[in-house]
């Protein structure tokens, strides 16, 4: 069993996933989609993603402003949240993503990527970064993940 890691955007969800000891978190990939309101195609993905890898819980990322308050963006995160549950029949736990892009294009940069191509990386960048703090901050979650398991 993994966890998945999400980066929710107007028209990008970036992915990432965990190892089965839940010790790494490796981006993935980056849907995309033409039109905000246009969720079909995302939601299959990560359906078939979650199948594939035997995802048993999803970290979404929060996209709180710094002052702590929900923004617009916030809002259709949560929207996004509760749709997914309802489809994938799985636990979503939110997790705050402040600053991950900030990180993420720091960590293009030191690669040497060219500022030009961080669209092609960004989101499942952060995405990783989304799941590897959960998993740093939950100490507990291999055992959590085995009895999950057990449930299924």
């Amino acid at each position: 069993m993994r966890i998945m890691g999400l980066d929710f955007d107007s028209k990008t969800c970036g992915v990432a996933l965990s190892d089965p000891l839940f010790i790494t978190a490796q981006p993935k990939e980056i849907i995309r989609r033409e039109r905000e309101n246009k969720l079909r195609r995302t939601f299959a993905r990560i359906e078939e993603l979650i199948k594939e890898y035997d995802v048993g819980l999803i970290v979404l990322g929060l996209p709180l402003n710094m002052d702590d308050s929900e923004g617009e963006r916030a809002r259709k995160t949560l929207e996004f949240q509760d749709s997914l549950e309802r489809r994938t029949g799985l636990r979503v736990v939110m997790s705050d993503e402040r600053l991950t892009t900030v990180e993420a294009e720091e960590i293009m940069q030191q690669q040497g990527i060219p500022r030009g191509k961080y669209h092609d990386y960004v989101d499942m960048i952060a995405a990783g970064i989304i799941l590897k703090e959960y998993m740093e901050n939950h100490p507990g979650l291999p055992e959590q993940m085995r009895e999950l398991a057990k449930r299924r």
